[in-house]
């Protein structure tokens, strides 16, 4: 499933276009992940990402002089359209270094919402302390959003080099913010929530539980249902140089043979108990219950998108964590 799903996104599929992300979005996107997911994919738990989905956007400048003495001033517009219509937004935020050290002095950055007309632009501040360097302003309220399309958002990042009299420096270009769309993805579907305390009573109307001289006999024929591995390194499908993590994938798989005593701690259906008995007692052509997955997990995956933004999603139900015989 997982790989059907990918397969949508390949640099085979319409639209996709050469040139890769890299640089500072890039790193950013990767330190995400990594505290996100384990090297596995497996996403972690307590992580505090709110969703499923997180889109990297990248601005689109105009203006080729953007030094004017000792201010930056760079016009920035970054273009929504084109969202899948699955994907709900949940938050915006634009990310950008607020200070550079120099060889004199320091520059200093800020971010402007280009407002209508010739009023002035609005200063953006960050909503909390910057992490790592990097800091996040929220622009929630200033993402439209419509049915067919998110539109754009326009913005000016400034900056000044504040520095001792004198002092020169060679001419940088700070890091470009990029945007980051914070998504609900409901084809993707949420991680599950944490499983219940367990609980000290018995579930009812399990055949299971109420039928333990049959099901719990000892003695009977060993089941070797069972997970097995599988994985499947991307460098193999020729994808390795857009799916930038995980490398492998692993989904595992249930193999073997059912047993004839369905025991309790496999979590079998009642069919599959009547099933069970019926191939046994009365009709022995009526096949044994199947030995199939019985929970699953969610697996993160960073991708770059065929008009190079950067991509964190959660896919559902893809590694397989347990047996069972249905």
């Amino acid at each position: 499933p997982l790989l059907q799903a990918l397969q949508m996104r390949a640099p085979g599929s319409p639209g996709w276009r050469v040139g890769p992300a890299s640089g500072q979005p890039l790193r950013y996107m990767l330190n995400l992940y990594r505290r996100a997911a384990d090297r596995e994919g497996r996403p972690r738990r307590g992580r505090s990402l709110g969703t499923n989905t997180i889109r990297l956007v990248q601005a689109s400048s105009h203006g080729d002089q953007p030094w004017a003495g000792r201010w930056y001033v760079q016009p920035l517009i970054y273009r929504l359209e084109g969202q899948p219509e699955a994907e709900y937004l949940l938050r915006a935020t634009v990310v950008y270094l607020p200070s550079l050290s120099l060889a004199h002095g320091r520059l200093l950055c800020a971010l402007e919402l280009v407002a209508a007309g010739e009023a002035p632009g609005v200063l953006l501040s960050p909503a909390t302390r910057p992490r790592h360097g990097w800091a996040e302003v929220d622009v929630t309220p200033y993402v439209v959003l419509g049915n067919s399309s998110m539109g754009s958002l326009a913005l000016r990042h400034v900056c000044v080099h504040a520095g001792r009299a004198g002092g020169h420096n060679a001419p940088v270009t700070p890091s470009r913010p990029f945007l980051l769309l914070y998504l609900n993805d409901t084809q993707a579907g949420l991680a599950p929530p944490a499983t219940e305390p367990h609980r000290h009573r018995r579930d009812t109307g399990t055949l299971a539980h109420d039928l333990p001289n049959y099901l719990r006999e000892q003695g009977g024929e060993k089941s070797d249902c069972s997970l097995r591995p599988f994985s499947v390194s991307f460098a193999q499908l020729g994808w390795d140089h857009w799916i930038i993590a995980p490398h492998r994938y692993n989904p595992r798989y249930c193999k073997g043979a059912c047993p004839h005593l369905l025991r309790y701690d496999y979590h079998a259906p009642n069919h599959a108990v009547v099933q069970s008995f019926v191939h046994q007692l009365v009709d022995a052509s009526v096949p044994r219950p199947s030995c199939v997955p019985y929970r699953y997990s969610p697996i993160s995956v960073l991708m770059i998108e065929r008009n190079g933004g950067i991509l964190y999603k959660e896919y559902e139900n893809m590694i397989a964590e347990s047996c069972t015989c249905r």
